[in-house]
């Protein structure tokens, strides 16, 4: 038999695609050539794959190899294929019967010494199988507890390329993927140790409940930091949907912690200033990896001292925040990934920060509005929240009576407005109120009566809010009610949400 074909899965952005590896062993000059659209790493593979062999055990034909992944037409990246390419060669030069291999997927990159490493990506590669109604998938040992997390799908392990041949030839069984891990009681920093900041906590609170950005603007030593740093704190787990969808994110950049388990908790981002945009939206060589928009899908992701980012890194975040998604092209095609985030923005007043605020400080006014010009407009709009802090006083630092609200607390409130707004809107599809459109808030049955809003319609008549804002106000004053236990905004609802949009404190 001169011909052989094992099947493998490709990834484009966080799409696997199932690839058909096929080997062709010709009489002719010896060589390897590979077909497909391979990048570089793929090209390399030829090396990769006849040392492995040889150092397993087993002999290299020593025949015209051609390899061929199909779909042509679909580039392919990476060293995930690496396996699949051995079996497929020994296949084709009969040193394997393939039989036992019918409809099995096969993942994973080999050393020079045949050991099988593990690679980025498994999960969606596995969705990606199940989807195709593949229910058996071979993976490297170190990616097994990964895999296993997908219900219906038989995954068996390999640490080594002679152990996958005596499982062809000999039957030898393959290694199980390790017990789940038990689930760890969520860590991190809590709400009660953020001392005074009513209305920065009220603001975070509205943000968690309804899914809205939030843009926090104060002197140093306000709070903005460990408010931000507290959001995924009072945000609900994520459900077995957006579980998958992060950890197939984090399983794709390689951050995935180990253990196996889904992500619940909703993630947290907090890059450098200094981030580019391709770190922040996504990029890279060949195929483009996610970047920290992308990471903080479900999550939250927080542009400490926002001014001091790069304008263009700044505004390439307007798309996705509007749109929920990224979408990064390159000569070889575009990369499409998934960043439905919540945006945190935190900025001192001005250059020279003074802790004492406006009393002390050194900036002209024209270098106030520079510093804080850094932020446009058109991203400002998109932020539904804009709340200003003052600095916290001595006597609400150092209180000894009534401790604050823990974050545990706060999150059954947010956990009961955010069900109250899933089922009003579960005939449209969205699950929280920052996503719904404004026409369905400007129109029967959930417009609101004239008298409520009309400080509503003088800002936008006079320009002090944009059409985007007024739609932005709606939505927040909808989070409010909800978080009050009431079925529709009031007018007081309209004014609070005024106050939090306009950061009147």
């Amino acid at each position: 038999m001169s011909y052989a074909k094992v099947l493998s899965v490709g990834l484009v952005g966080v799409t696997g695609h199932v690839v058909e590896v096929e080997a062709d062993l010709a009489l002719g000059l010896p060589g390897v050539v590979i077909s497909g659209l391979p990048d570089t790493a793929l090209h390399e593979a030829r090396d990769r794959v006849r040392a492995a062999i040889v150092n397993s055990g087993q002999k290299w034909p020593n025949r015209r190899i051609t390899l061929n992944l199909l779909p042509a037409t679909l580039p392919k990246y990476g060293s995930a294929f690496d396996l699949a390419i051995a079996v497929a060669v020994l296949g084709g030069s009969g040193e394997l019967p393939l039989q036992s291999l019918d409809r099995t997927v096969i993942l994973g990159e080999l050393g020079l010494d045949g050991a099988v490493r593990p690679v980025r990506g498994v999960l969606p590669m596995v969705a990606a199988a199940a989807r195709a109604g593949l229910d058996r998938v071979v993976v490297p040992a170190a990616n097994a507890a990964e895999a296993a997390v997908l219900p219906g799908v038989r995954i068996r392990a390999v640490d080594t390329l002679h152990r996958l041949v005596a499982f062809v030839r000999d039957g030898t069984p393959l290694l199980p993927p390790p017990a789940a891990e038990p689930p760890t009681a969520p860590g991190g920093p809590d709400l009660a140790d953020v001392a005074g900041q009513g209305f920065g906590r009220r603001a975070l609170e509205v943000a968690a409940a309804g899914g809205h950005h939030l843009a926090l603007l104060g002197p140093p030593g306000a709070g903005k930091t460990m408010l931000a740093e507290r959001l995924p704190s009072i945000l609900p787990a994520l459900d077995d949907d957006a579980a998958l969808e992060v950890t197939a994110l984090h399983s794709i950049a390689g951050l995935l912690p180990p253990g196996g388990r889904l992500l619940r908790r909703p993630p947290f981002q907090a890059p450098h200033h200094t981030a580019t945009v391709p770190s922040l939206v996504g990029g890279g060589s060949g195929l483009a990896r996610p970047g920290a928009v992308s990471l903080a899908h479900r999550g939250v992701l927080f542009l400490d001292e926002a001014p001091e980012f790069s304008k263009p890194a700044l505004e390439a975040l307007r798309q996705p925040l509007e749109s929920g998604r990224v979408r990064v092209t390159r000569a070889h095609g575009a990369t499409e990934y998934p960043a439905r985030t919540q945006l945190v923005l935190a900025a001192n007043p001005c250059p020279c920060a003074k802790p004492s605020g406006d009393l002390d400080c050194e900036c002209t006014p024209l270098a106030r509005r520079r510093y804080l010009g850094r932020l446009s407009g058109p991203l400002l709009d998109r932020v539904d929240l804009q709340v200003r802090l003052h600095p916290v006083r001595a006597a609400e630092l150092l209180a000894t009576g009534t401790p604050p609200e823990c974050s545990a607390t706060v999150a059954d409130r947010v956990a009961g407005a955010r069900r109250a707004a899933a089922d009003r809107w579960s005939s449209t599809g969205h699950r929280v109120n920052a996503d719904v459109p404004g026409p369905y808030l400007r129109r029967p049955p959930w417009q609101l009566p004239g008298r409520d809003i009309r400080e509503l319609r003088r800002r936008l008549d006079s320009g002090s809010l944009s059409a985007r804002g007024f739609d932005r106000v709606l939505r927040l004053a909808w989070t409010i009610a909800d978080l009050d236990g009431r079925d529709r905004p009031e007018g007081d609802d309209i004014a609070e949400a005024v106050h939090l949009r306009m950061g009147e404190g």
